[in-house]
Order: C-alpha cells, then sequence, then structure tokens
C-alpha cells in the first residue's frame, strides 16, 4: 500500500515537483519575481484600507461590483486580484498567491501566469452580470442583492492557474480533484463567490482545449515524435 502511494505520488506530482525544486535550489527568489511582487502589493492594500484614509482610495482603483458600470469594472478588475477581502483573513489570500502563484510561474513562465490569472479573474467578474441578468430561479443565476458585494481577491485566479498547470504537467486528477471541490463548494453554498470559481475554471478549459487542439495539429503537421517521448517540443515557457 505505501509503495503503491508512493508510485501514485511519483507520477502524479513527480515532473511538477522536480521543476519547482530545481528552480527554487538554483535560483532561489529570483524564481519567482512576479509572485513576491503580487503577496507584497496583497499585503500593502490589505494594510491601506484597513486605515480610516486608505479604504477608500482601495474601493475607488480595486473594488468591483456587479452594479458598476462595465468600463470601470474593467478598468477595476486588474487591481482587484490583489485586494483581499474584507471578510477573509488577509493571510489565506498570502498563501494562495505565494503557493499558486509561485508554481505556476516556475512552471509556466511569467506572463503566461498573469494572463492566465486576468483570464479567470475576467470571466468570475463578467460571470456576475450574468448570472445576476438570469436570476434566482436559474441553476447558474444569481439574486439581484449579489450585485452589490464587493468583488475582490485572488480566489479565481488561483483556481484557474491551479487548473491550468495540473493540466501542462499531467497531474490530472488532481486537476479534477480541484474541479470537484469547486461544484461540491457550489452546492454546499451556492454564493458568488462559488460560482464565480466554476466560471473561472470553465475560461481555463476552454484555453486548455484550444491549446490541446493547436498542439495536435502541430505534432501531426510534421516530424513526429520520438521514440518514446509524447512529443519532441519542450514545453512552453513564457
Amino acid at each position: 500500500m505505501r509503495h503503491a502511494a508512493r508510485e501514485f505520488a511519483r507520477r502524479e506530482w513527480g515532473p511538477l515537483f522536480g521543476t519547482v525544486r530545481t528552480a527554487l535550489v538554483t535560483k532561489r527568489w529570483r524564481a519567482a519575481p512576479l509572485t513576491l511582487g503580487a503577496v507584497c502589493l496583497t499585503a500593502l492594500f490589505q494594510l491601506v484600507q484597513n486605515q480610516d484614509w486608505g479604504y477608500q482610495p482601495v474601493q475607488d482603483i480595486g473594488s468591483v461590483r456587479a452594479e458598476d458600470p462595465l468600463w470601470l469594472a474593467l478598468l477595476r478588475t486588474p487591481l482587484s486580484l490583489f485586494v483581499p477581502a474584507l471578510d477573509l483573513p488577509v493571510w489565506g489570500a498570502l498563501a494562495q498567491v505565494l503557493l499558486v502563484f509561485g508554481i505556476a510561474e516556475i512552471c509556466v513562465g511569467r506572463w503566461r501566469t498573469l494572463g492566465i490569472a486576468y483570464l479567470a479573474t475576467l470571466a468570475g467578474t463578467l460571470y456576475a452580470r450574468v448570472g445576476i441578468a438570469l436570476g434566482p430561479d436559474s441553476p447558474f443565476g444569481l439574486p439581484a442583492s449579489d450585485a452589490q458585494v464587493v468583488d475582490t481577491g485572488p480566489s479565481a485566479a488561483v483556481v484557474g492557474l491551479a487548473v491550468y498547470v495540473c493540466w501542462r504537467y499531467r497531474a490530472y486528477r488532481t486537476g479534477w480533484l480541484v474541479v470537484v471541490a469547486m461544484v461540491v463548494e457550489v452546492i454546499m453554498k451556492a454564493n458568488l463567490a462559488g460560482k464565480e470559481h466554476l466560471a473561472a475554471i470553465a475560461a481555463v478549459l476552454v484555453l486548455i482545449a484550444v491549446q490541446a487542439r493547436r498542439g495536435r495539429g502541430q505534432d501531426t503537421g510534421g516530424v513526429g515524435p520520438r521514440p518514446g517521448t509524447r512529443s519532441w517540443k519542450p514545453p512552453i515557457r513564457s
């Protein structure tokens, strides 16, 4: 049983662990400068928004609500990713950013990490408007009161990045576990945050499908893979 567990862990997480460990050993903190910057920015926003003088400025630049004009929500979305939710402990947001952003930055590259994070966050932001338009009677709908809920934090980006990295490193069971956990979250408590997580996953799954289809087309259009390997192409990095 113990041997089987070790073998499963090696197959599921071995390539991922090896990539992260090598980067941390050889580059140390330089392996994930984007992640360290994101952690510092999140901590700064948390500190400022808890001051009497700082709450409103943070709201003005990084607070998103579905009732806001769309152009204003889109303008605030990039920074909203780094504004911790006031009703949740900030250490949770910092831990999510440090762990998931760090792994993603090392494994898929800095700019791809940032792009996927914003894709997932934007998907959640736009879904909120669609969900409110559908109304509470729809399985994918939301009550009108959710239009006033402040929608900030890195959770949608974290979920999207986790699913993408699992796909890239063939940790498929872990990726599906993340998806199932988010579905269970919505079943147990069908709130705005939970449904936005599913919207973020859906957006990332569409991206994965597009990249997988493009990859299959490239693999069949020229020289075939080397014997004993899945593909002759090295992992894509940015």
